[in-house]
């Protein structure tokens, strides 16, 4: 049970217990099974990674996993398994990271925006349908800190304009739609393992495809190309002879990522719990406070709790949101910001001349968001210590 804690107006943790935002909880039973793998010499891609792949599926229930170095490169080697490139466009949302509209670069397609929800924070699928062109030829959903989106109106649209359907699910191990797993309703589902995921290998990603024959050409489009089971031509069956059968890339995942993600993957079920646990106490602590709080789930779904965002107005709070990163930065708690939307990006205005005016719901939640550290590893008094330095920054009193 989380404790409450008297305000204080110093700092409420000192510099060398600085909160790091999104650390991971690592056990000892990862640093084993890392050590165990550096003792065997087999670091690369091999075993551990297939053992990784096998319990992921079965954990999702899903019919193929394969496993990359990303989340990004898990999008980018979907969309051309999906058959997407030069002249097609590809609907997401403006609320998202950077890796998602890029992905869709690199796959050589267009990337074309869509608003969200203001409550969910998600893909609006009305705005979706409002952007399909002839050239359309898939939606690229992200389940935003967690919340699945609105999979049913999405499927539907796929369906009547015959559109691939590509699962960002960076955020969303352990969400369900319906009683699914999201990343198993779509054509593909990309997920990250990134070291501020809910599942961490460090670095990694891992895709979710429907058919064999997807499964099989991603598996060669990660490893440069080579034909399946690459990497098996240095076990101990004896040398096996590969063959490049098309221009792919390096985007395989390593045993010794593996070998950590295995263990996470075992606790993922309890971490959520905890993350649980953390996200209800917040709702609790802040509910007087001047902060637009997360929607609570919508029925029928699971949440992954992966970000806890609340909206800081200045007109509400009387203190702007980059003041409110800076004073949650002296009291030594790391946050983060989950997102600025993509049009605020110069890259993007320079090459797509995308206004953030133009998608109002991401520009206001993107110029208001603060994530507030949501880790496993966090104790009773550190998940207090953020409770009382939001509430002494909020403060009129």
């Amino acid at each position: 049970m989380i404790s409450g804690r008297a305000a204080r107006t110093a700092p409420v943790r000192s510099s060398s217990q600085f909160l790091v935002f999104g650390a991971p909880a690592i056990e000892e039973a990862e640093i084993r099974e890392v050590v165990a793998s550096l003792k065997t010499g087999w670091l690369g891609t091999g075993p551990k990674v297939a053992s990784f792949e096998e319990e992921f599926r079965a954990y999702k229930g899903a019919r193929h996993a394969v496993a990359v170095n990303s989340c990004t490169a898990a999008l980018h080697l979907s969309m051309l398994a999906a058959g997407l490139g030069p002249g097609d466009e590809v609907i997401t949302t403006a609320l998202t990271f950077c890796a998602t509209v890029n992905a869709i670069i690199h796959a050589g397609a267009t990337p074309v925006l869509a608003d969200v929800d203001p409550v969910t924070m998600n893909l609006d699928p009305n705005q979706v349908e409002a952007k399909i062109t002839s050239r359309t030829r898939a939606v690229l959903p992200v389940h935003f800190a967690g919340r699945p989106c609105d999979m049913d109106a999405l499927c539907d649209l796929a369906a009547r304009y015959e559109l691939k359907l590509i699962e960002d699910c960076a955020h969303a191990i352990e969400t369900e739609y319906r009683g699914v797993k999201v990343g198993t309703i779509g054509d593909f589902g990309c997920f990250s393992f990134y070291v501020t995921k809910n599942v961490v290998t460090g670095e990694g990603g891992m895709i979710l495809a429907r058919t064999e024959a997807d499964a099989a050409r991603l598996k060669v489009l990660a490893l440069h190309g080579m034909s399946k089971d690459a990497w098996k031509r240095f076990g101990d069956e004896g040398y096996k002879h590969y063959q490049v059968v098309e221009c792919g890339f390096k985007y395989n995942m390593m045993d010794l990522q593996a070998a950590i993600g295995l263990h996470q993957l075992r606790r993922v079920e309890t971490n959520w719990v905890r993350r649980q646990e953390i996200w209800n106490h917040y709702n609790e602590a802040f509910a007087s406070l001047p902060l637009e709080l997360p929607a609570a789930p919508e029925p029928d779904t699971r949440h992954a709790y992966h970000l806890y965002t609340i909206l800081v107005d200045e007109e509400d709070a009387d203190i702007g949101r980059d003041a409110f990163l800076d004073a949650m930065h002296g009291h030594n708690i790391g946050v983060g910001v989950h997102y600025l939307s993509v049009p605020e990006h110069p890259y993007y205005q320079e090459t797509f001349a995308w206004r953030p005016e133009d998608y109002p719901h991401a520009m206001r939640i993107g110029r208001q968001t603060v994530s507030l550290p949501l880790s496993p590893k966090l104790t009773d008094d550190d998940v207090q210590d953020v409770v009382t330095a939001v509430s002494g920054i909020l403060d009129r009193g």
